[in-house]
């Protein structure tokens, strides 16, 4: 990776590797490694769950059968993503130092099973993993062939142990500067007499005690806290390979929207973002829906540190922990996997490389099956993109010109689908976000997925779904970003509480951004199931869903109204023009109809380079210093067709295409097409 990984200059294609499940089999290893080079595989993800083999009893060190792992794979040119083991501990350290294990919201301790079950507040768990990474850093210090650590796996889960209940009060005097008053504010414990009066009172959410959703300001510190905890660890499990290892750069692996932990908080402390990405292809909801789903959340880790990213786990086959596993159709594992580079992946790697014997695992999809061959669709796939991913190299580190922005943020979503209110059983804040993106991703914009910590003046268009939740200085941000000319999008329940959930007064949206979308918001009606409303929007009617929110404008101008129900003629969105910008306002959900020519409007007045296409069919691009690379995909099982203006080189046939080719692209296809870039002026 060109940017941030000085010892790698091509992408990475690979996986997740665990020799030690077949250590009594001698000849899977170098079977395994001849396959890799068949296969095209450069680089494995290497010991992500070998503590048990590295530390088979505490204090006593194996490294004998990985040090011959490590040598084989750097003999024949495999470069290695070697992983702190810190994810599966081993039996022994449960039943010795039984303060590791979990407890959850019922008080009651967890027994050893499963994994990413441990107390990340424990300090013998700590030591523990310390140990056994220095043990692993040291040894292998000295090896080139190590171009990254893969710090633990998967993070996630919480303890509410004594340890952490203790850990979050004292979390807790340092947010609040020792002031039991502050919390109290900020928790607004007037509600149902809940005043806290001394620091020893105060405990985790609990079903058994304080609920999530009595206090709220309660809920959001604690999974703020949980984060700050579970980045704790994972800092000190960094802290001991840098200290052998200071040159090689660290990630960990995230999971999408993953909702339980801030990814926004935890991205500063690693240099690489990494995901794990497992799409449900082929299921009843289509292939389309999941294509521009699975786009948003590649384009949320790109977006985390505006670089590129690192696809670490996917299958070539199936998932098995699906409800229904289904198999990749033909060109779907190619598709699937260029789209990850396409939206600023370096890499496309598995879990997992060979399928094993036993555990829960046994069927998921990997690239050796259990007939151990290097042979059959699924390994021709993998193969072939190995070729493809070559054939394509110089876009290994390209960048991502994105001018559009919407805006996912983790604190929110926990504040939104805590609130109690609107729509109690599932207020859809992460599928709203992901419709709002599906307007630019069929039109072939680029976008970042972000929060507003980010710089926002790099964006001509700002959305902000559901933004229930909002801190004053924030405010200040959009509002700042819209005097300067920006163009910022807003949807019902925007601007109602500040980051503790005490809810704006003097009117929703808060404080400034009244004047920004230059209305008041003074009801929202919540639709049952069954219930529709109709927008009229220039000269068509849509369908309403879910909410209608009743909107009084101020200075802005209506552009649609609602059609039924008391409200009926009332504004349904608008627009208005503040200082230098301009702000929309929808006050409703919609079935999408309604989006789609709402975003029609927006983006034919803006100037963003955007393509009309087929249904099903989209065109995004990365860039270097010299040329634009198009990635032209198709997630129907239809053939398209689609003309391109200018001359085009084809990568993977290495064939230039003349002004106004047409380029056709298979059902499941995609092709990835240079030009050269255009300059600023």
């Amino acid at each position: 990776m060109k940017q941030y990984l000085t010892s790698c200059h091509h992408f990475l294609h690979g996986a997740d590797y665990n020799p030690e499940q077949w250590i009594k089999y001698p000849a899977i290893l170098d079977e395994d490694i001849q396959f890799m080079k068949k296969a095209h595989c450069n680089v494995v993800s290497l010991g992500i769950f070998s503590w048990s083999l590295l530390e088979p009893e505490e204090g006593v060190y194996d490294f004998a059968f990985f040090d011959q792992v490590v040598e084989k794979l750097t003999n024949n040119g495999i470069q290695i993503i070697l992983a702190t083991p810190s994810g599966a501990r081993p039996r022994w350290l449960a039943e010795k130092y039984p303060e590791v294990l979990r407890v959850g919201t019922d008080g009651q301790k967890q027994q050893y099973g499963l994994r990413h079950n441990h107390c990340f507040t424990s300090p013998v768990y700590r030591e523990k993993v310390r140990n056994i990474n220095r043990r692993i850093a040291e040894r292998y210090q000295d090896q080139k062939n190590i171009i990254l650590w893969h710090i633990s796996n998967e993070y996630g889960g919480e303890c509410h142990c004594e340890l952490c209940q203790q850990a979050f009060r004292d979390w807790l005097r340092e947010k609040y500067h020792n002031d039991l008053c502050k919390l109290n504010d900020a928790w607004w414990t007037g509600f149902w007499s809940h005043t806290v009066t001394d620091w020893q009172q105060i405990h985790s959410p609990a079903a058994t005690g304080e609920p999530d959703d009595v206090l709220p300001g309660l809920f959001l510190d604690w999974k703020e806290f949980v984060t700050y905890q579970t980045t704790s660890f994972m800092q000190e499990e960094i802290a001991a390979v840098k200290e052998f290892t200071p040159q090689i750069p660290v990630t960990t692996n995230f999971m999408g929207p993953y909702q339980h932990l801030d990814y926004n908080y935890m991205r500063n402390y690693v240099d690489v973002i990494s995901w794990d990405c497992y799409p449900t292809w082929h299921s009843e909801r289509g292939d389309v829906i999941e294509a521009y789903s699975i786009a948003f959340a590649h384009d949320l880790h790109r977006g985390l540190k505006q670089k590129p990213f690192l696809l670490m786990e996917s299958t070539p086959s199936n998932t098995n922990w699906f409800d229904i596993c289904k198999l990749k159709r033909p060109g779907m594992h190619r598709l699937s996997s260029i789209q990850a580079v396409a939206h600023g992946s370096d890499s496309v790697q598995y879990f997992q490389w060979r399928k094993g014997r036993g555990g829960m695992e046994k069927f998921h999809g990997a690239v050796i099956d259990h007939n151990g061959k290097a042979e059959g669709r699924v390994f021709e796939d993998v193969k072939n993109l190995g070729i493809l991913l070559e054939r394509i190299d110089e876009i290994a580190g390209g960048r991502t010109n994105a001018q559009a922005a919407v805006v996912y943020d983790y604190r929110n979503r926990w504040a939104i689908e805590d609130a109690a209110g609107f729509q109690n059983v599932d207020k859809k804040y992460k599928r709203t976000c992901i419709n709002h993106y599906k307007e630019f991703w069929k039109r072939g914009i680029n976008v970042d997925v972000i929060d507003l910590s980010h710089d926002l003046s790099q964006y001509k268009i700002l959305v902000l779904p559901m933004l229930y939740s909002i801190a004053e200085k924030d405010i200040k941000k959009i509002e700042e970003y819209t005097a300067n000319g920006g163009t910022v999008i807003a949807t019902y329940i925007t601007g109602y509480v500040n980051e503790t959930d005490l809810c704006y007064l003097g009117g929703f949206p808060g404080g400034k951004l009244k004047d920004v979308f230059g209305l008041v918001a003074d009801e929202i009606d919540s639709l049952n199931p069954g219930d529709r409303n109709t927008v009229r929007f220039h000269d068509s009617q849509y369908e309403a869903v879910d909410y209608c929110e009743l909107i009084t404008p101020v200075t802005a101008e209506p552009l649609a109204f609602y059609c039924s129900d008391f409200y009926r003629g009332k504004a349904a969105a608008l627009r208005n023009q503040y200082k230098q910008g301009t702000a929309y306002y929808i006050g409703c959900r919609d079935s999408g109809e309604l989006l789609h020519a709402f975003y029609d409007d927006v983006i034919k007045n803006s100037s963003l380079r955007h393509y009309e296409l087929p249904y099903g069919v989209t065109i995004h691009s990365r860039e270097t210093e010299e040329y634009e690379y198009l990635f032209v995909e198709n997630y129907t099982t239809q053939r398209v067709e689609i003309g391109m203006s200018e001359a085009v080189r084809d990568l993977e046939n290495d064939e230039l295409l003349p002004e106004n080719a047409t380029v056709a692209i298979d059902g499941y296809g995609v092709r990835v097409l240079a030009r050269p870039l255009r300059k600023k002026a």
